[in-house]
């Protein structure tokens, strides 16, 4: 894979990722920093690290389920790994500015 269809493909990640959203929140986690880690690697393997907003989120299957289904329809992906970490804990201010003003944070 070269440089720039690496580019291309950790583009597309975060594009799926804008897609999913906690049932609870309308803003996706993508923007409400739950991404930690998006590790692309040469041969198309990818490993994600995300978080919820709380460690007892009801949602928790329905969420990390849907995003290792939105990736594996990623063209070029090979076997996404999702993990789920609660290391370093989730607070607001890992929101974009734009997921703050839409929840009132702003």
């Amino acid at each position: 894979m070269t440089p720039e269809e690496k580019l291309a493909l950790e583009e597309r990640i975060v594009e799926v990722l804008r897609t999913v959203y906690d049932p609870e929140i309308p803003v996706d986690i993508y923007s409400l920093g739950l991404i930690y880690r998006i590790d692309l690697h040469d041969d198309g393997q990818l490993e994600v690290d995300m978080t919820l907003t709380a460690p007892n989120c009801p949602a928790a299957d329905f969420i990390v389920e849907d995003v290792r289904l939105k990736l594996e329809g990623i063209t070029g992906i090979l076997n996404p790994r999702v993990n789920l970490v609660f290391e370093p804990e989730w607070d607001k201010d890992m929101m974009s500015e734009e997921a703050k003003l839409e929840l009132g944070f702003l």
